[in-house]
């Protein structure tokens, strides 16, 4: 079912992910530079359209219950990315470069491997930045059987024209939605203008698939999970969130409230967010969502900051 549907995509989507490389425009920062010419943009990745830095490639449990199942989702994680995060948990990918230099062959082993250690999906984390080698390498597993839903996993600052590359291609959308203000998104992730470029993605991914549809057993087949990460003292805003999601027509989708946040990596040096979340700084926004009327929520319990934390430096980064 899956396989016949992204075959039939796959090599217009490698088209358009091309030429959105000539003068880059994948996410909301714009840069403008060729990247098939090596050059390197503001997520500063040397990359030669046929080679990609992978930094783990395995059976994760630690997404959202719909995901993973019993048999886990076959997340793999791509070295650097495109926004800055000062808190941000993998940061030893996105802002360290661990990872390993593979080419599309390669990548595509990886994602057929996942599917025989039973691998619910195939779950790109953070591909906004290496797209065209990430859909090369998928057009290869696809030849060769892959018949997976393919989650994008995001941090939502894609452009509509990389949006309209995934059309066919993406089943499960899998965005952040960090900040509806410009002041808080740039301070901690360096990135102008985040909650309308984010906001209209969440939009055409919407659009595209739907709201989440889950087989019998009640893994994920379809539609978009939104996730939102609830930062101390209400720096993230999020019950500007949940209304502007309310007005939007998002009350029927399914919002996954994050209370996993941990100050790693700069978070000490910056005063509003240099600890954990409180348990009633998270219960009010829960109750805040209910209050307001959303239908599919998902929770998780505090221990989480501690949980999720992965170490990249290791052959399975997540212990849970």
């Amino acid at each position: 079912m899956y396989n016949e549907k992204h075959l039939k995509n796959i090599d217009i989507a490698i088209d358009k992910a091309k030429t959105l490389y000539e003068s880059c425009i994948c996410c909301g920062h714009i840069c403008g530079i060729n990247r098939n010419e090596n050059k390197i943009g503001r997520c500063k990745i040397f990359e030669d359209t046929y080679h990609i830095k992978v930094a783990s490639h395995t059976l994760h449990f630690g997404e959202e219950p719909m995901l993973v199942g019993e048999r886990g989702s076959g997340t793999v994680f791509f070295s650097s990315c495109n926004l800055n995060c000062v808190f941000c948990q993998n940061y030893q990918i996105s802002n360290e470069g661990v990872g390993d230099a593979v080419n599309i062959e390669t990548l595509s082993d990886y994602f057929l491997n996942l599917e025989r250690e039973g691998a619910l999906n195939i779950n790109l984390v953070s591909a906004t930045h290496v797209i065209y080698p990430v859909l090369k390498g998928l057009k290869i597993a696809l030849e060769k059987g892959l018949n997976l839903p393919i989650v994008y996993n995001t941090n939502g600052y894609d452009t509509k024209e990389l949006l309209d590359c995934l059309d066919g291609i993406v089943d499960i959308y899998l965005p952040d939605l960090k900040y509806v203000f410009d002041d808080k998104a740039f301070k901690y992730s360096r990135a102008e203008n985040y909650f309308n470029v984010a906001i209209n993605a969440i939009e055409i991914m919407k659009s595209q698939v739907g709201d989440l549809t889950v087989n019998d057993n009640g893994i994920a087949e379809s539609g978009i999970i939104i996730r939102h990460l609830i930062l101390p003292n209400n720096e993230s805003d999020s019950y500007d969130i949940l209304i502007e999601l309310k007005e939007r027509g998002f009350l029927k989708s399914t919002i996954s409230l994050m209370s996993q946040y941990n100050p790693k990596f700069k978070a000490l040096d910056f005063e509003n967010i240099n600890r954990k979340l409180y348990k009633k700084e998270y219960d009010d926004v829960v109750d805040y969502a209910l209050d307001l009327g959303f239908e599919n929520l998902l929770v998780q319990e505090m221990e989480s900051s501690e949980n999720y934390l992965p170490d990249f430096t290791k052959e399975k980064p997540f212990q849970m």
